[in-house]
């Protein structure tokens, strides 16, 4: 299996790795089929821009490399900008991905989607464009994503 220069650097020298004490939003994704599972935590300010961002991964490398890159994406971003960032997004941004290591990128999205749901939970506001979060993406509807188009 070939991996990008890009994967590997992410994977192997991973950007904001940790947690954060009292962060504005949480968001923990797992896929029971792979047993891939990402938490990212977020600390967003009063205007809404995401100021920090950490992630914990416990998965293979294209799972660590493409939460990496999710939280590089969306660090300094507003909420709207966070929103627009798609599994398709993180695997530019990388290079590509092998065929069989998609859902690690739709992994990286759903838990960054994920955890903007919890900010607004946590301050009772609706973000637009924004759905409930699946815990186990195994049984969702992204089954669809993970063949390249």
């Amino acid at each position: 299996m070939q991996y990008s220069a890009k994967v590997m650097d992410h994977f192997t020298n991973p950007r904001n790795v940790g947690e954060i004490e009292g962060a504005s939003g949480v968001g923990t994704v797992g896929n029971a089929k792979c047993g891939d599972i990402m938490r990212v935590y977020l600390d967003i300010d009063d205007n809404g821009i995401i100021k920090d961002v950490k992630f914990k991964t416990f998965g293979c490398g294209a799972a660590v490399a493409t939460s990496s890159m999710a939280t590089e994406l969306i660090k300094g971003k507003s909420i709207d900008e966070a929103l627009k960032l798609t599994n398709k997004s993180v695997m530019e941004a990388l290079d590509g991905l092998p065929t069989v290591k998609v859902h690690c990128s739709v992994l990286a999205e759903e838990a960054v989607r994920a955890a903007l749901w919890d900010y607004a939970e946590k301050k009772g506001i609706k973000i637009e464009g924004l759905e409930k979060p699946v815990e186990d993406l195994e049984d969702s509807h992204h089954e669809d994503l993970h063949t390249e188009d």
